[in-house]
């Protein structure tokens, strides 16, 4: 069958899905109360910004968390939102969460829907923010070079508009084209240049947020100060627990004169990660450092590049002034052929950068029938080898009998240290969907346990949700207690994205 086949026999069984989806929730719920609580969401949207469409509270009811599809494509129901509705302004987020607060229901912000992690699963109903009205540029100050958006103005749409002014975000993720300015700031996004411009969390200047109750607040102008704690780091990264992120103030660059590329193959991970650790701690600031162990060479860059490449494939970059970008090429490549890397040519390493995105697409992304899974963590240097090979044991050896593989590629870099971009696969998962969701517990639970006890973290930028929340508890030990009472201390009733992080339910 060839893939344009494929493609069609896909699309009629969706239309098959969609449509016997409609027969099986085709009357709305009849409950007096919850008619109540709708009508008070179309006073204050209008009734075209409300939705209870079955159809809808469908399509809301999951990301791109891998458990939830298992479930779905299982004939099962996953857990569905009661509302969703679509506010077009920050006063409009005001009065949703304030009928919501007075009728406790839970609120779950949504943006794009590209998370990984369940953060927008409504694990207990309630009513869905999704905030993509909100997308307008509301300025850009080509003095300070900052831009404040709206939170649900999409990525690739605010890079086409900034690019058109000579400016750049400097943020490629591969959810690009579906995440929003909001999700990036609330999971604590990272991009293909991160290594230099850094993460979502470290370009951020300021926010706007609506709180649990309603009240609309405002941090600082700026994040660098000496006024007390930052307000501004405690909503970056909290994924819609503590409020819905209504304005984002964030930093953007000029766009380079030059970005130039280069690739290396090194026969031993350990090798890379030592070039790529000097070239770091030298401070060369290249825009681009990503290496990838022999597995994901073999399986993915061999595929998707198809480069024919046997060892650790690494591709480096550097953008800025031309001068300026010659001379820290050559300066990386004086660390890379000193570390055992043969020099591939600048053109496997253009090669890559226009294929960027390719890893994570059809038909090259993992996705079922296989299971599998992105359980990453940071480090710093002295330790990220270790983790590699225990997580690798710990993957391989402690689900041999699935068959289980681990690849990983080293994408995020920083001064002090690294993030690992490590995969499980499962070729054949089991069939039962409860089964499946137990197995997919258990690996996550041993990799992430092994990255915590050999110095790592949950996560770098794919946020918590409810996938690793439960873990919450564990990577902070008594210091979850402080979070736990920041939460309570906002969000009383516990209304917001209740499930997440590990914060005890309250609704």
């Amino acid at each position: 069958m060839s893939l344009n086949e494929i493609f069609i026999d896909i699309m009629k069984q969706l239309g098959y899905f969609v449509a016997n989806l409609s027969r099986e929730f085709n009357s709305m719920p009849t409950d007096f109360r919850y008619q109540v609580i709708v009508n008070e969401f179309r006073d204050a949207l209008g009734s075209e910004n409300v939705s209870v469409r079955p159809v809808d509270l469908y399509a809301y009811s999951m990301d791109y968390y891998l458990a939830p599809q298992i479930w779905a494509d299982r004939g099962l129901k996953p857990c569905q939102p009661d509302i969703v509705v679509h506010p077009g302004s920050t006063e409009e987020v005001a009065r949703v969460v304030k009928i919501a607060s007075r009728h406790r229901l839970p609120v779950i912000p949504y943006g794009g829907g590209s998370g990984s992690q369940g953060g927008v699963t409504p694990l207990y109903g309630g009513v869905v923010v999704d905030v993509k009205r909100m997308d307008r540029i509301l300025r850009v100050d080509d003095r300070s070079l900052t831009v404040t958006a709206q939170p649900g103005i999409n990525g690739q749409r605010l890079e086409w508009a900034l690019n058109r002014r000579g400016f750049t975000l400097a943020h490629y993720p591969a959810s690009v084209y579906g995440a929003t300015l909001g999700g990036y700031i609330a999971a604590r996004g990272s991009g293909t240049l991160s290594t230099k411009y850094g993460k979502a969390e470290d370009m951020v200047l300021s926010l706007e947020v609506v709180l649990p109750n309603g009240e609309v607040i405002r941090t600082l102008p700026v994040p660098n100060h000496a006024c007390g704690p930052s307000l501004l780091q405690l909503f970056v990264g909290s994924e819609g627990t503590l409020g819905v992120i209504t304005e984002v103030t964030i930093r953007i660059e000029p766009m380079p004169e030059a970005r130039r590329f280069n690739a290396y193959l090194f026969e031993d991970i350990r090798a890379g990660l030592e070039a790529g650790r000097r070239i770091m701690t030298r401070r060369l600031q290249p825009c681009t450092l990503r290496l990838y162990d022999d597995n994901s060479s073999e399986r993915i860059v061999k595929r998707v590049l198809g480069l024919d490449v046997r060892g650790c494939y690494m591709v480096v970059g550097a953008d800025g002034e031309a001068s300026a970008v010659e001379r820290t090429l050559d300066a990386m490549a004086a660390i890379c052929t000193e570390q055992g890397g043969r020099e591939l040519g600048p053109r496997l390493g253009e090669h890559w950068w226009r294929h960027r995105y390719d890893f994570y697409f059809p038909p090259h992304n993992l996705m079922l029938p296989e299971m599998s899974g992105t359980v990453e963590t940071t480090t710093t240097y002295d330790k990220i080898y270790g983790i590699y090979r225990a997580k690798k044991e710990a993957i391989e050896e402690g689900f041999k009998e699935f068959g289980a593989r681990y690849i990983a590629h080293f994408s995020h870099w920083f001064p002090w240290g690294v993030m690992i971009y490590d995969r499980f696969i499962i070729p054949k998962p089991p069939q039962d969907p409860q089964e499946a969701l137990e197995l997919h517990t258990m690996i996550w639970a041993k990799a992430a346990r092994t990255s915590l006890a050999h110095g790592g973290v949950l996560n770098d930028h794919h946020g918590i949700g409810f996938k690793l929340g439960w873990l919450m508890p564990e990577q902070y030990g008594p210091a979850f207690a402080v979070l736990q009472a920041i939460k309570d201390a906002l969000d009383p009733q516990g209304i917001m994205n209740p499930g997440k992080f590990g914060f005890a339910r309250r609704v």
